[in-house]
């Protein structure tokens, strides 16, 4: 059978199951909101009820709701008291957004590896970047795959740093039977329309540590505190709140979230046991500190020399043309971002450009991850049925039987 890529006929035709999913349960929500007359959250319940019932299901004692995942850690990190000129280590694999909530606070971005086996945060690169002058980390949760937290939270108290965790990708994802982002100081999740629950935007802030549950509240909402006059504004916030419209939505996703969370675990565990079983595939290692993956994505380890050295992205174009939506995910590293290359860093420029210089940064987990070996199936290809897991397998088995077409 010859390649789809090549004129023959796809493994699949049908698509994977559509994302949002959504009932009447989402219909009758915004409804709810509709009719109440109250639309923001200064004025109904939905944003403080989703707060509490969002907080609980990742063993928060706080949650505050904001717009977006980019706003959660924009907050979080001035919340902790980051500020000009202060370091903060992040992955150089993840979204740009965990690196511009530091620019945007003013404080300067240090880029660690990431390790191979987890496209997490690898602790030794976290390590080797720490100066008198830095402040925090960033672990990622990326995928929904929880970061090695012992190792993150062993650094962080050696050199007293805070920990903030980007967990936009990780809801219901767990550390030691502890949901993340409620481990370090502060967690900040997404709610963007490709994330496992979504309102099409939205953010949101975990923290066990009340004085800053109360800072990012006030940030959040212009500057107000508990208790103060309604026009008197304390610290340099903004107007961050969620609606009561998205955090409807976001309760009624929020119900049916454990059922889709156990049927994408069930799916990952499926192709992680057949996809180790076929030449050049290579599925992240288990870790049995993991109680729970969140599963945004599902990752997979390319090797173009069991491929007959095919590169990745033709790999990649294959398995699409057999009608699986793989990705290469990333395409640059973030230090290699043109923000970064031109030092575009808005009002922060000046103060910025000559402390940065992210000509000579070379890491090499990172780099293969962006330009060899990541693959990426979205987070709604797992609610998908055992069929449709193994027409992924049977199209990787497909591209590997004819690699010497296309090399």
């Amino acid at each position: 059978m010859k390649l789809a890529l090549k004129g023959g006929r796809p493994v699949r035709k049908h698509p994977f199951p559509e994302w949002p999913v959504w009932n009447d349960a989402e219909r009758e929500a915004l409804l709810r909101v509709l009719q109440s007359g109250k639309w923001g959250s200064l004025h109904g319940k939905e944003v403080e009820t989703f707060e509490r019932e969002l907080a609980e299901y990742q063993d928060a004692r706080f949650a505050v709701a904001v717009t977006s995942g980019t706003t959660a850690l924009e907050v979080a990190l001035r919340s902790v008291g980051i500020k000009a000129l202060d370091e903060v280590i992040i992955p150089a694999y993840t979204f740009v957004a965990t690196a511009t909530a530091v620019l945007s606070n003013g404080a300067i971005p240090r880029f660690a590896d990431i390790d191979l086996n987890t496209f997490n945060l690898d602790a030794a690169s976290v390590e080797a970047l720490i100066t008198e002058r830095t402040r925090a980390v960033i672990p990622v949760h990326f995928s929904g795959r929880a970061a090695d937290m012992d190792a993150i939270m062993r650094i962080a108290r050696k050199h007293q740093l805070y920990v903030i965790e980007d967990a936009a990708q990780a809801i219901g994802a767990q550390w030691r039977g502890r949901g993340v982002g409620a481990i370090g100081n502060m967690g900040c999740l997404s709610f963007q329309s490709s994330k496992n629950i979504t309102a099409g935007e939205g953010g949101m802030i975990l923290t066990n540590d009340e004085e800053l549950f109360k800072l990012a509240r006030s940030y959040m909402n212009c500057g107000r505190v508990e208790g103060g006059l309604w026009y008197a504004h304390y610290h340099l916030g903004g107007n961050f709140r969620m609606t009561e419209f998205q955090a409807a939505l976001l309760r009624a996703q929020l119900q049916r979230y454990p059922e889709q969370l156990k049927k994408r675990q069930q799916n990952m565990r499926f192709l992680d046991q057949r996809l180790a079983e076929l030449p050049g595939i290579i599925p992240l290692a288990a870790d049995e500190r993991i109680t729970s993956h969140a599963g945004h994505l599902y990752i997979f380890r390319y090797q173009a020399q069991a491929f007959d050295y095919l590169e990745r992205d033709t790999f990649v174009k294959a398995l699409q043309a057999e009608g699986i939506p793989a990705s290469p995910g990333y395409s640059l590293p973030l230090y290699e971002q043109p923000v970064f290359k031109n030092r575009s860093f808005g009002p922060f420029t000046h103060l910025l450009e000559q402390k940065i210089d992210y000509q000579d940064i070379h890491l090499p987990a990172t780099h293969a991850a962006c330009y060899r070996e990541a693959v990426w199936l979205p987070q709604n290809v797992l609610l998908g049925s055992r069929d449709d897991m193994l027409d992924i397998v049977n199209a990787i088995e497909k591209v590997y039987e004819h690699r010497h077409e296309l090399t």
